[in-house]
């Protein structure tokens, strides 16, 4: 099914046309009627000669009411450009057409009404030069222009004919299997409760579907699906959907919302662009300026950070940062429109390159412009290097997920990438596992060796960085899962840039050295150890011997091991105490505090810690006031 969008200036008869062609009147207000204008879209449809129904989405032509407009012409398949015979091109139907032109509206024809309030057939010819003049320069050039009138019905079949020659020439729509309706109305019907309605793109609904409405995360089912009131299981891409959703409440929605399925999209208050400014823009784009942002039937405030200089002049093409006030789920390829907050006037536009980029960019950086390069039109290999160099490492499941390619492309595409090797496991035996490209791993290893070598000099007398602190400082801000911080380490020791030490990471070549000064109060220390093995000196009483870094040293090299907050022993004696008290339970059977205090000749407090630790270890069990073994 395909959709057409009407433009033009404020009563030049866009309503009066749509009513001419399908016998509907798209105006539903009752402001609308009052006026006799339209204030917001309205939706009729046909059937071409060829007995395919076709969409219309009427938008109004005032200039307070361009943000409607701007709602209603995302994702049709042709425009109907109407301008009024007795007035010619006026300004709406500059702006429109610029509107159309920057979303790259790729067909149209042009409806020249009232011509039956025209008597003069040189001035009928002259607005048909001007308006043939006007299309020139834009995306609509060539466009058929058709003189009509929808009061008497004087043409009307000839642009029906033209409208059907028009669209036969409209590729059919891709179904990527990544659905998203664009939410332009919100609205209940007693029995049936909540409906949403919107131009599909992208991929199929189909009734019982479980969808999401982004931004806000919001669940929900569908009940229903309608196309011209005609009741639908499956919904194609392109169609103009009336969908009834069950356990959601109209309060919870609006326009500018997209229903997708889980993941398809997100909220972004971030999006990265390639912009034009129109050549008659009227004012120059400048760096940080405040804009409105359009994109479907999306909008928000949002400020324009020009990314290669500080202003850019009419005509004139750039890459661009936007950021958001609101949050809007977008994708890459989806063309936008900025305009002015006031007064109101179209700036300049063009298409979404990122749709949610991580970071506010930094500016004038020619290989973030490659990369832009590559995401605006690279072969679909090239945009998931990209990705994955950029939201790596990813599995392949998630890749196939985050991309907006067709999935059967995308996995051709992937299995290439790993052929040439531009894309690698970071674990061969894993075919499912995280993936990276070869310049992002170098890059990461390099990181990993850097923090190494700074933890090291912080803390020379430390035996590694705790692995936990490690992830901490790699991961990016949406973190990385235990398993893919560990497949990462692994890696990273099997390259030999890493070495690992219980719950320590360390570089390969790292040792602890004690000063001179460092190694003669340690020797003191372990003296000390030696003369009473079983009745050492506490933690308090070690630290008047050696200061806490070197203490801590000797623990984390297992010469001293704590077994409670202020009990250490030397490990040869631990060892020897573990094993006189196992023999004593296998001869026994158990052993108490007191017993044990008797057989080592030491106080309580050195054997109730130790014994508390070999529960800890799993060595012995407690029971009653007794221990006996595992």
């Amino acid at each position: 099914m395909k959709v057409i969008a009407t433009a033009g200036h404020v009563d030049h008869g866009k309503s009066a046309l749509v009513l001419a062609l399908t016998g509907m009147d798209p105006d539903r207000l009752n402001e609308e009627k009052a006026r006799g204008m339209t204030i917001d879209l309205g939706f009729a449809w046909m059937a071409l000669p060829s007995g395919e129904p076709v969409g219309i989405v009427d938008v109004p032509g005032h200039i307070d009411f361009i943000k409607n407009m701007l709602a209603g012409v995302g994702g049709v398949d042709a425009a109907l450009l109407v301008v009024a015979a007795d007035e010619g091109v006026m300004p709406q139907t500059l702006e429109h057409l610029a509107i159309l032109d920057l979303l790259d509206a790729p067909r149209g024809v042009v409806a020249l009404t009232k011509i039956d309030l025209v008597d003069e057939p040189e001035w009928l010819a002259l607005v048909e030069e001007e308006v043939r003049e006007t299309l020139a320069s834009t995306s609509l050039a060539g466009s058929p222009i058709l003189p009509v009138s929808a009061m008497t019905g004087q043409g009307i079949p000839e642009l029906v004919a033209a409208l059907s020659d028009t669209l036969v020439a409209a590729p059919p729509r891709l179904d990527t299997g990544r659905p998203r309706l664009p939410i332009d109305r919100v609205f209940t019907i007693a029995g049936f409760g909540t409906v949403v309605t919107g131009t599909l793109l992208d991929g199929s609904l189909r009734t019982g579907d479980e969808v999401v409405i982004e931004p806000g995360e919001i669940r929900g089912r569908i009940r229903g699906l309608q196309t011209h009131k005609t009741k639908i299981e499956v919904a194609e891409p392109g169609s103009r959907v009336a969908v009834n959703l069950s356990g959601l409440h109209p309060d919870q929605l609006h326009r500018g919302q997209v229903l997708t399925f889980p993941g398809v999209v997100r909220g972004s208050k971030r999006v990265d662009v390639r912009l034009r400014a129109l050549p008659d823009a009227p004012a120059l784009l400048q760096h940080n300026m405040e804009i409105t942002f359009h994109s479907a039937a999306a909008e928000s405030f949002g400020r324009l950070r020009l990314l290669e200089g500080d202003e850019l002049l009419p005509g004139d093409v750039t890459w661009a940062q936007i950021e958001l006030r609101q949050p809007l789920a977008v994708a890459r390829g989806d063309h936008y429109i900025i305009r002015r907050p006031s007064p109101s006037a179209t700036l300049g536009g063009g298409v979404i390159v990122d749709p949610s980029p991580r970071r506010r960019h930094r500016r004038r950086r020619p290989d973030l412009f490659a990369r832009f390069e590559v995401l605006l039109q690279g072969e679909p290999g090239d945009i998931l290097e990209a990705l994955i160099a950029r939201e790596g490492p990813l599995t392949a499941e998630q890749v196939l997920v985050a991309t907006d390619l067709p999935a059967a492309q995308a996995q051709n595409a992937l299995d290439e990438l790993l052929a040439a090797g531009r894309v690698q496991p970071l674990d061969s035996s894993q075919a499912a596992g995280p993936l990276l490209t070869p310049t992002a791993w170098t890059v990461l290893r390099a990181r990993l060796q850097d923090q190494l070598a700074a933890y090291h000099a912080s803390n020379p007398l430390r035996q590694g960085m705790p692995r936990e602190e490690m992830k901490n400082r790699l991961q990016p801000r949406s973190g990385w899962s235990t398993r893919l911080f560990n497949v990462i380490i692994a890696r990273a020791v099997v390259d030999g840039v890493v070495r690992e030490q219980g719950s320590l990471l360390a570089a390969p070549e790292f040792e602890v050295r004690f000063s001179s000064d460092q190694q003669t109060a340690a020797d003191r220390l372990l003296a000390r150890f030696d003369a009473n093995p079983y009745t050492p000196p506490t933690v308090k009483q070690s630290l008047e011997v050696v200061d806490e870094d070197v203490l801590n040293a000797l623990i984390e090299q297992g010469v001293l091991l704590r077994v409670a907050s202020d009990v250490l022993f030397k490990r040869e004696a631990y060892e020897q105490m573990v094993e006189r008290i196992r023999q004593h339970l296998q001869t026994h059977g158990q052993i108490t505090v007191g017993e044990c205090r008797d057989m080592f000749g030491a106080s309580r407090k050195y054997m109730l810690g130790l014994l508390e630790y070999l529960d800890q270890q799993r060595i012995t069990r407690r029971e009653g006031d007794a221990r006996v073994l595992r």
